[in-house]
């Protein structure tokens, strides 16, 4: 097969402890999944499950130093757990959920809140505000088999050595397998997905120079740096 120019390379995440790297096919992100994040957004019920997606080209792993992106003046941090799908399916039961799990990893979904709030006001959609070049640090992946457990561990940020952000697995309002269980309701998910689960309450913005310090128990760390 010839293209009509090269085509753009396929992004790849480490998996610890192994040379093979995890191939990215796409990127889903669950909104308000934490309840005290829900409350800060202005929200006080307990939602289904709603998706929006970033490209993977969007992905960037541990130590990549981002451009501020432009045409916002007020960018966020979200730090979240990251689900590596090992194979795909539909209307996937929530007891056979785990079973389709490659590892886990840690992620930062994020957003451009000026430009979400003006599409959210005009009706919009606002995936401009989530997507945008570096919009995805993800950690290198650690296999399911070396996590002790998603159901429960504390997940945090740091920005320039200061605490923003503090949860535990657990406050999750839709567990993993609920989530995987749910997204494949509307898509055929396919080996190589990701999907970032929600994020804690104390959310904020970041800005140039900033240093990103994002963990999850059992699961690894995060750190990358705003230009």
């Amino acid at each position: 097969m010839t293209t009509v120019f090269p085509p753009v390379s396929m992004i790849t995440l480490p998996v610890v402890g192994r040379a093979e790297r995890f191939p990215v096919a796409r990127v889903f992100c669950v909104g308000r999944n934490y309840e005290a994040h829900v409350r800060e957004m202005g929200a006080d019920t307990r939602e289904a499950p709603f998706f929006f997606m970033k490209p993977a080209s969007a992905v960037v792993e541990d130590g990549a130093r981002i451009a501020y992106p432009p045409r916002s003046a007020d960018v966020h941090h979200e730090i979240e757990l990251v689900v590596a799908l090992g194979s795909g399916g539909v209307n996937i039961p929530v007891t056979e959920a785990l079973g389709h799990v490659f590892g886990y990893g840690v992620g930062l979904d994020l957003t451009r809140r000026d430009l979400q709030g003006e599409m959210k006001a005009s009706g919009r959609s606002w995936e401009i505000g989530k997507v945008f070049d570096g919009a995805a640090p993800v950690s290198a992946i650690r296999a399911k088999s070396e996590v002790p457990s998603v159901a429960e561990g504390r997940i945090s940020l740091e920005v320039n050595g200061q605490l923003r952000q503090d949860g535990n697995l657990h406050e999750l309002i839709w567990s993993v397998e609920e989530v995987i269980a749910e997204l494949s309701t509307y898509f055929t998910l396919q080996p190589g997905d990701l999907i970032f689960t929600g994020t804690p309450a104390g959310v904020g913005p970041i800005a140039r120079g900033d240093r990103l310090t994002g963990k999850v128990d059992g699961v690894g760390s995060l750190t990358i740096t705003v230009a």
